[in-house]
């Protein structure tokens, strides 16, 4: 009986020690996602900036053209 406690302690533990691994893997991966989410969310925050400036300037400049003269 006692060895048989010892064997499933001895399981137990075995279970715990990958569980412990598992998620010290899980967690990197994660905080390595969240980085590079951040980092795409700048990028597509720079993108937009740039896409609304270049819609800006280009509202303005054909604001800023002369008629034909034929008008």
């Amino acid at each position: 009986m006692q060895q048989h406690l010892v064997e499933r302690l001895d399981s137990l533990e075995s279970r715990l020690a990958f569980q412990d691994h598992t998620i010290e893997q899980l967690n990197q991966e994660l905080t390595q996602q969240q980085r590079q989410v951040e980092k795409l969310r700048q990028q597509l925050d720079l993108l937009v900036s740039r896409l609304r400036e270049m819609q800006l300037s280009q509202v303005a400049s054909q604001a800023e053209e002369t008629p034909p003269p034929h008008y």
